[in-house]
């Protein structure tokens, strides 16, 4: 079986870039998607003919028509005022739509998106659930219409300001996830007790992840062996809880070395490495290049 080909924010500015129709009323960079007018062709031209495998988180609203998808190997139909959301590396293939299906949507990538949250991260989006759907009431559609547009808007602007940004993407996140803990409250209760303790296990990563590496940490803090807390982590995400841990300290990394003038000793200490050298090992090991290196590459 063929590996399933991926698809990214670069991707998707390429095609944008290319189209003076689409690239009106949508910002596309490496980092970050908001989609004012998501139409029909651009759906195709991202899904057709075969499944792609999206690397960034992607939220889409349905604001007219419909849509019928294959979402991580399971068939899907969208309409009018469905909010949808795909977790990263989830497999998206296009099957049927509206002519006239219009939506709008946002990505990121996992660094911006963790510099917009911060500490506190939203239980709809701290991995436990790779997919969602909700059905969103009028008012509630308005109101994410008017998030999305001040994000579009600002981001126009000619010097948008980094913090607005960022707390702009944070208040559509937070409401997204609100309007996820309401509507799917039922379906939480049902919940097992491994997938709690992963979403618990989860929460603590993004919190402690960047001074605390070591796996019996969060082990301790959820009153767990830390076999029995890494073969739960294993079973409900498909990844160990190192490599969550080892992920969540490559992402705060990169970020250190993309948007501050820290240097990699500054950063290493900060991050409870115990040498530069060490560290850099760790981080050319699991991204192929050294801080210095990713740092000038960016």
């Amino acid at each position: 079986m063929a590996e399933i080909e991926p698809f990214s924010l670069y991707h998707l500015k390429q095609i944008v870039e290319g189209n003076n129709e689409q690239a009106a009323n949508n910002y596309i960079s490496q980092n970050l998607a908001v989609a004012r007018n998501v139409k029909l062709d651009l759906v195709r031209q991202q899904l057709v003919p075969l499944p792609r495998l999206m690397k960034e988180m992607r939220i889409l609203i349905v604001k007219r028509g419909w849509a019928s998808t294959i979402v991580n190997l399971e068939q899907q139909y969208f309409e009018t005022g469905d909010l949808v959301f795909l977790g990263p590396n989830g497999v998206l293939q296009y099957n049927d739509a509206a002519d006239d299906v219009k939506g709008m949507g946002l990505s990121m990538s996992n660094e911006l998106f963790s510099l917009a949250i911060g500490n506190h991260m939203p239980r709809a989006f701290d991995g436990h659930i790779r997919f969602f759907k909700v059905r969103l009431q009028d008012y509630e559609l308005e109101f994410l219409d008017t998030l999305h547009a001040s994000l579009y808007n600002h981001l126009n602007q000619p010097e948008p300001a980094a913090q607005v940004t960022l707390h702009l993407i944070a208040s559509f996140l937070w409401y997204v996830d609100a309007l996820w803990n309401r509507y799917d409250a039922s379906a939480r209760k049902s919940h097992s007790r491994e997938q709690i303790l992963y979403s618990d296990f989860m929460q603590l990563v993004n919190i402690y992840a960047a001074a605390e590496h070591n796996i019996d940490f969060y082990a301790s803090r959820l009153c767990l062996s830390a076999r029995y807390m890494s073969t739960i982590v294993k079973k409900v995400s498909g990844k160990s809880a190192k490599q969550w841990i080892d992920d969540t300290i490559i992402v705060h990394t990169k970020i250190n070395l993309k948007h501050t003038n820290k240097t990699v000793a500054q950063i290493c200490d900060e991050m409870n490495f115990p040498n530069p050298s060490f560290f850099s090992k760790y981080f050319k090991r699991l991204t192929g290049m050294t801080p210095l290196q990713y740092r000038l590459s960016h």
